[in-house]
C-alpha cells in the first residue's frame, strides 16, 4: 500500500491551505493510501528558530520522506512565496530529502495575482531537494469553505483541476514505486 506525506507550511491553526489539505488526505485516504501528516505548528519552534536539524522530531520526518512513495507539500502564499516556516522546516531536511519521490505542490492565495507561486518558489525548491515535481493546484482563498470540511473547494473548476493533479500524482508513485516478490 502506497504512502504519502503531506507537509502543511501554515502557521495558522484556522488555515484554508489545511482545510484543503486535509480534504486532500481524506480522499487519499479513501484509496487506501497511508498518510503521515505533517504541520509546522506540530514542530517545536525552537527546533525550527535554532536550526536543530539534529532533533529527534526533524530526524523523525526525515525519515517519513525518505520512505514515503510521495509528498504532498502545502502552503499559503506569503509574499509570492511559500511561508517562512515551511522555509525553516525545509532547510533542516537532508539535501537529498526528496530523491526521486513525486511531489505535488498545492498552494492558497488571496488573489491570481500570485498564481505562478507554485513554478516560481515551490517548484526550484522541490527540485533543489531532488523530488520531482507534478503540475500542482494553486487555490484562491473565496474558493475554500472553511466550514465545509467534507467539501470545502466551492469552484468545480478547481475540484476537477485538483482531482486532476491527484490522479496524476498517484499515476506516478504507481510507475515509480518499486515491484518488490
Amino acid at each position: 500500500m502506497p504512502n504519502v506525506v503531506i507537509l502543511s507550511g501554515s502557521p495558522s491553526a484556522t488555515s484554508r491551505t489545511d482545510v484543503v489539505l486535509k480534504f486532500v488526505q481524506s480522499l487519499l485516504e479513501k484509496e487506501n493510501i497511508t498518510v503521515k501528516y505533517v504541520s509546522v505548528l506540530d514542530i517545536s519552534a525552537e527546533d525550527l528558530l535554532y536550526a536543530r536539524y539534529n532533533s529527534a522530531e526533524i530526524k523523525q520526518i526525515a525519515k517519513s520522506i525518505e520512505e514515503a512513495d510521495g509528498v504532498i507539500i502545502g502552503s499559503p502564499v506569503y509574499k509570492a512565496s511559500y511561508t517562512g516556516v515551511l522555509k525553516a522546516l525545509i532547510d533542516l531536511l537532508p539535501e537529498s530529502a526528496f530523491k526521486g519521490i513525486p511531489v505535488l505542490p498545492l498552494m492558497v492565495g488571496g488573489s491570481k495575482a500570485h498564481l505562478l507561486a507554485i513554478d516560481f518558489a515551490l517548484k526550484p525548491l522541490i527540485t533543489t531537494l531532488k523530488g520531482r515535481a507534478t503540475q500542482g493546484t494553486y487555490m484562491i482563498d473565496n474558493q475554500i469553505d472553511k466550514e465545509n470540511h467534507l467539501q470545502p473547494i466551492t469552484d468545480q473548476d478547481i475540484q476537477a483541476r485538483l482531482t486532476n493533479d491527484l490522479e496524476e500524482f498517484l499515476q506516478i508513485i504507481k510507475q515509480t514505486k518499486p515491484i518488490t516478490a
